[in-house]
């Protein structure tokens, strides 16, 4: 485990990744809690289908604003306060999603919930650039897999159980709870990990400057795509699946859970197990597997909006698909924020943002025939996996590769023990 610093005491020390671990249920957790009930929640506020998967999209774009502003500003004026602004925001605008009368409503408090979650986002992956180098940076970006495929898991079965016996605004407030516990848990663990020495320069000036650094990287940038487009395929899943699972195949709010909590089983095993052949076979070899296997699933997806066909071969090509972006997600972190431990929370922010703008663009997409065909969503899945393999192609796979993990940007003892 990393030293926070040498008079940091030992318990804190060790709770400081398990709270960035924690921190990335933001955008899991906001997203899969309320899924169960979103059939409810559109006939409650008399929506259509359509524009109920607003919520779902107001979410994602949130998520990434939230993370394209927070990122630049942690690497100015450090982690700590931007990290606790964004959590009180996100407890705030939860309790005002559990209160709101329309859908209108619903829509604008989804966006600015997304914005504060993409707080804690951001911070988990650019602290843990600050307190990690080698090695252990691969796996913790591996961990950060696992911890959003157990979140995905926790979240619809809650919302399953939770919406037995309360309706989609009781499942908003648990949110805000949520929101509150890592609260208490941050104001107590988190300690600064940006020094003020560390930190960038030159305001708005220096934040286009090195944005310009970032995007001119093929390798920054055929990473951040080919995760743009796997998560875009990966929320179209999200938003799709609750009406095919349960509008098609007639599952209930509780086996749609169920169903969905096997495939994000799926995602935690295929993520932990990238982060460790992404550290010791190939990174580079891992992220293509890893967009290999979200196509065979996006495929199958596809081929079940053609014919008719049973229910397991839908559930087999949904955990194929998640199971490739859970792949890829290790690795593809490391590539793009390896080389820039300077303005690791930059490099995050753009990774975020492609990765949840992406899928809030693709998310609507998959409802564009209404709630009783599977072909938009095969369509969606399968071309987004499409372009996310060409941009790895034409872009990072191209280029020369990356030299190993640079050191961490201030002295920071890590530790490389497995």
């Amino acid at each position: 485990m990393p030293d926070q610093s040498p008079t940091a005491p030992s318990a804190l020390r060790r709770a400081l990744p398990t709270l960035l671990l924690l921190l990335t249920v933001f955008g899991p957790i906001s997203m899969d809690l309320y899924l169960p009930a979103l059939p409810a929640l559109t006939a409650d506020l008399g929506a259509v289908t359509s524009v109920a998967q607003l919520t779902v999209t107001a979410c994602l774009i949130g998520l990434a604003g939230g993370q394209l502003v927070a990122g630049p500003l942690s690497d100015r004026f450090g982690r700590r306060g931007i990290l606790l602004t964004g959590i009180v925001a996100y407890i705030a605008t939860s309790a005002l999603c559990a209160i709101s009368p329309t859908v209108e409503l619903l829509i604008a408090a989804r966006f600015v919930q997304g914005l504060a979650g993409g707080v804690g986002i951001v911070i988990a992956q650019a602290a843990g650039r600050d307190i990690y180098a080698g090695g252990a940076l691969i796996r913790f970006y591996g961990r950060l897999t696992v911890v959003g495929g157990f979140a995905a898991i926790i979240g619809p079965l809650l919302g399953g159980l939770l919406n037995s016996f309360a309706d989609w605004r009781g499942l908003f407030v648990f949110l805000a709870l949520i929101g509150a516990g890592i609260l208490l848990v941050t104001l107590r663990v988190f300690r600064e990990t940006l020094p003020a020495t560390n930190r960038t320069r030159g305001g708005f000036g220096q934040t286009m400057h090195d944005y310009r650094t970032l995007l001119a990287d093929r390798v920054f940038l055929g990473a951040v795509l080919n995760q743009g487009f796997l998560y875009a395929a990966l929320f179209a899943y999200l938003a799709g699946s609750t009406f095919v699972l349960q509008d098609i195949y007639g599952l209930s709010p509780l086996s749609y859970a169920l169903a969905f909590g096997l495939n994000s089983a799926g995602f935690m095993a295929f993520g932990y197990l990238a982060g460790r052949a992404a550290e010791r076979w190939s990174v580079r070899g891992t992220l293509t597997v890893g967009t290999i296997v979200a196509g065979f699933g996006g495929l199958g997806l596809l081929a079940s909006g053609i014919v008719a066909v049973p229910l397991w071969v839908v559930i087999v090509s949904l955990f194929l698909l998640a199971g490739g972006v859970a792949i890829s997600s290790p690795p593809a972190t490391t590539l793009a924020l390896v080389d820039y431990p300077q303005m690791a929370g930059t490099a995050s922010s753009l990774l975020g943002m492609v990765r949840f703008g992406f899928g809030g663009v693709a998310a609507p997409l998959v409802g564009v025939a209404g709630a009783l065909s599977i072909l938009p969503l095969g369509v969606v899945t399968t071309v987004a996996v499409l372009l996310a393999g060409l941009a790895y192609l034409v872009l990072a796979r191209s280029a020369p590769p990356a030299p190993s993990a640079a050191p961490a940007a201030h002295p920071i003892p890590v530790s490389s023990q497995k």
